[in-house]
């Protein structure tokens, strides 16, 4: 088994230092994780498709063991940081791009904006709208407002993460869930505001889709409040020149990392054998 992050270090970018691990050997990978999270929320798909690949991992600005954010940002920041990344490390071919949620948004920028640099992607859990108004009225905002108020106590944190991971993950994987935890409740709290100002202000991506040339997989299981799940990422899909979708289980946005995690390295690593 490849060792997970067998190294990693902190890459200057347009968005400050990220930091970035590396695992396994072979043409470059790159995962970008779900918000609130960070790159620990990969567990053991590191170590999977590491098997496969020079996986990648980034800590996107203000989480991990990357610097601090101290201004809004936007997915082409993070497209551009990405970019960054890539340019530090020496890669010139294009890479697999693989996003939980945020990182699949990043992915999906990056390969419209900037084609040359993504070989193929996968997004995971990354619905294609942002939160609708019936749950930012009653979910997020107020959450927000308690976070500014107190950090990251207890009722918030229980909330968020029921929300992103699902009770059956937590209770699966009690341990992982912990540690994907941890990150939030270590996260500075500035860039955590910044999150909450960039997740209210991004846009839809629907109409980004067909400028995305790249081979496309979408996994997802149902994420009602974004209008995302498998019959609409196979609609998705249908608009873009090569692309495809496929099913998961786990709830939210990060569930699937825990509950689909034999799933998800099996249908990722077919998905590149089958771009040959």
């Amino acid at each position: 088994m490849i060792a997970h992050t067998s190294d990693s270090s902190l890459v200057s970018t347009s968005l400050g230092r990220l930091h970035v691990g590396r695992a396994g050997s072979g043409p470059p990978a790159l995962l970008w994780h779900s918000l609130w999270v960070d790159s620990r929320s990969w567990g053991p798909l590191v170590d999977s498709l590491g098997a496969q690949r020079r996986v990648v991992t980034i800590d996107g600005p203000g989480y991990g063991r990357s610097d601090p954010i101290r201004r809004d940002f936007t997915l082409a920041d993070c497209a551009n940081a990405a970019a960054d990344v890539i340019d530090h490390l020496g890669i010139t071919e294009p890479v697999d791009w693989v996003g939980n949620a945020w990182g699949g948004h990043v992915g999906i920028t990056l390969a419209a904006d900037q084609p040359h640099r993504v070989r193929s992607l996968v997004t995971i859990a990354a619905p294609l709208m942002p939160v609708g108004a019936r749950q930012r009225w009653t979910q997020t905002y107020p959450l927000a407002l308690l976070y500014r108020l107190t950090g990251p106590n207890p009722v918030i944190t229980k909330a968020l993460f029921n929300a992103l991971l699902g009770s059956d993950a937590i209770k699966a994987h009690p341990d992982r869930a912990a540690d994907i935890i941890r990150a939030f409740k270590e996260a500075d709290r500035e860039s955590i505001r910044r999150t909450v100002r960039f997740m209210h202000r991004w846009r839809p991506l629907t109409d980004t889709l067909p400028a995305v040339s790249a081979p496309t997989l979408f996994l997802t299981g149902d994420l009602e409040d974004q209008q995302w799940g498998p019959n609409g990422a196979q609609a998705a899909a249908a608009t873009m020149p090569n692309a495809r979708a496929a099913t998961l289980t786990g709830a939210g946005h990060v569930g699937p990392l825990l509950l689909d995690a034999d799933l998800i390295a099996h249908t990722v690593t077919e998905f590149w054998r089958s771009l040959r």
